[in-house]
């Protein structure tokens, strides 16, 4: 989770932000002699245990490689559930594998190039695979698969099977056709597929942080953004479903979750009839939505409440959200309780109120200034993050100049920066043109980078002399003699690995571990990390308490 992506074209990283909106759903496309057509997804019986050991009896081991946002992590847990229910096991070992499946991004081209290329190497991979062995299986799955269909299957026959992002569902029905050696596909997008009741299966390291996804798609339609072609309309997982997750995670030792969704802060769950009347919140103010208000429903700030009242040791983030779904109840929340993290994700997109209404966003430079003047009156020391796009359709050099004029007005902590890249279907690539060349779109993403770094610098050089209170992640990737781990507003946080002392003076002084909650001083600061003295080991509550 780099604090800046600053990319030319490239993809995101495990950290990126986007949006996606509305699309009815897709018939199934499978294609050509050779690929099975399969009816829609159909729901494995009952729910699939987080984390359950599967033994291996000489099934099949599937390898999976995931690209692109949190989303795609969380969706890559979702199907290894699925599969691993169907008697897959795992293995991290590539020339192990039966099965390999890429989890995909198509929100810029670079990240489509980058999985053709890794196509390309497991081709090779396939060729070379011993006759003695059962056939290799690749299968190309999410917004990639979703985007280009029946194409990556003709596409120099380098994949066996294709799954959507709705479709994780029909994945052993899938590999089953194609160990009989025929392709096959399901791109069905669904407008209501939630996987409420798929526990994923969590990966991430040392079980200190977990992603939980509360809601799929969205409708906003920004005129840029792919992903409404993807990952379909807004629906939301009812709030019960989350909730039991979320117990689980904290009967796992998970501190940290983190709520996901296109559109988090949208969320709206109507699986409850008594709320199906309720009237829709009003938006930020000077905001507006290219799609009707939806009554009814219980929303985010209900879903926030619930989940924070769980484990007073767990913290609670959420992303990505749409500026304009900061209702004063949601502001309160976060500022009230001491386990949800007192930073939020604005993504502005550019500085341009022209450039803005382009990009069909919704709100004007002084809109999204206000918002952010409320919010940090609404919570004091607030962390903020934003996503950036350099060299939009139409984007002159005064456009640009005030998109960097903003981030200095503002001064993020964390933030996403990348070049405009034109993406087929959206309302760009049917009403805009991408008329500003490649060079000044990398030498405009350069000097955002530039100029949000200095930003950044100054914002945590704010911070030497105070004491931070951060979750251990683990050890630095540079120093065996160091931790590492996030402060309240998500910014890497490094200090020595040392004994130190419990806060309450009950334990004995040892080492901390991922999963700890230390204090620590800083003593040095740069635009992606700050550097500290260890204080004492402590507890969320604990340190909450003495502030």
């Amino acid at each position: 989770r780099s604090e800046v992506f600053g990319c030319f074209g490239a993809p995101k990283g495990f950290g990126g932000r986007e949006r996606p909106g509305p699309l009815a759903a897709r018939s199934l496309l499978c294609v050509s002699p050779a690929v099975e057509r399969l009816p829609g997804p159909s729901a494995p019986a009952g729910a699939v245990s987080s984390r359950a050991a599967v033994p291996w009896e000489g099934g099949s081991l599937l390898y999976l490689e995931t690209y692109g946002c949190q989303m795609n992590l969380s969706d890559a847990e979702i199907a290894w559930a699925i599969l691993q229910k169907n008697g897959y096991a795992r293995t991290k070992e590539l020339d192990e594998a039966d099965v390999i499946l890429l989890v995909t991004c198509s929100v810029r081209e670079k990240a489509e190039q980058t999985i053709w290329n890794r196509l390309r190497q497991l081709k090779a991979l396939k060729a070379r695979r011993p006759r003695a062995r059962v056939p290799l299986r690749i299968g190309i799955l999410g917004c990639m698969a979703e985007r280009l269909k029946e194409e990556i299957l003709h596409r120099e026959k380098l994949v066996d099977i294709v799954a959507g992002p709705d479709a994780y569902r029909d994945l052993p029905r899938l590999l089953a056709v194609a160990e009989s050696g025929q392709r096959a596909a399901n791109v069905l997008l669904s407008l209501d597929e939630t996987y409420a009741d798929i526990l994923p299966v969590h990966t991430s390291a040392g079980g200190t942080t977990a992603f939980v996804s509360i809601m799929r798609g969205c409708d906003n339609m920004c005129s840029y953004c792919i992903v409404p072609f993807t990952r379909g309309r807004e629906r939301s997982r009812p709030i019960a479903s989350i909730l039991q997750e979320v117990r689980l995670l904290s009967e796992q030792g998970v501190k940290e979750v983190t709520l996901l969704g296109q559109n988090v802060n949208s969320f709206r769950d109507t699986s409850e009839v008594q709320f199906q009347s309720a009237a829709a919140p009003a938006l930020s103010r000077g905001f507006s939505t290219v799609y009707k208000a939806k009554p009814g429903g219980l929303r985010f700030a209900h879903l926030l409440d619930q989940v924070s009242r769980i484990d007073p040791e767990m913290r609670i983030r959420f992303t990505s959200p749409h500026p304009k779904d900061f209702p004063d109840e949601v502001l309160q929340l976060i500022q009230e309780r001491h386990n949800i993290c007192k930073q939020l994700h604005l993504p502005a997109q550019s500085g341009s109120t022209r450039v803005l209404e382009a990009m069909r966003r919704g709100y004007t430079r002084e809109a999204y200034l206000e918002l952010v003047q409320h919010v940090r009156e609404a919570i004091p020391g607030v962390s903020l993050s934003s996503d950036f796009i350099a060299g939009f359709c139409g984007e002159t050099e005064d456009d640009h100049q005030q998109t960097v004029s903003l981030l200095r007005e503002v001064r993020y902590n964390v933030g996403f920066l990348f070049a405009y890249s034109m993406r087929q279907k959206t309302r760009a690539y049917h009403r805009l043109q991408d008329d500003v060349p490649a060079d000044i779109k990398k030498r405009r993403l350069e000097e955002l980078i530039t100029v949000f770094r200095e930003e950044a610098a100054r914002a945590n050089e704010a911070l030497v002399g105070q004491s931070q209170l951060v979750l251990v992640e683990g050890p630095s990737k540079r120093s065996a003699s160091e931790l590492c781990g996030r402060n309240d507003g998500n910014v890497k946080v490094i200090f020595p690995d040392a004994e130190t002392a419990d806060a309450a003076g009950c334990e004995a002084a040892a080492r901390a571990r991922p999963g700890d909650y230390v204090l620590v001083k800083v003593t040095s600061a740069t635009s992606q990390s700050l550097r500290g003295v260890l204080l004492c080991r402590t507890t969320l509550s604990r340190a909450a308490a003495c502030c």
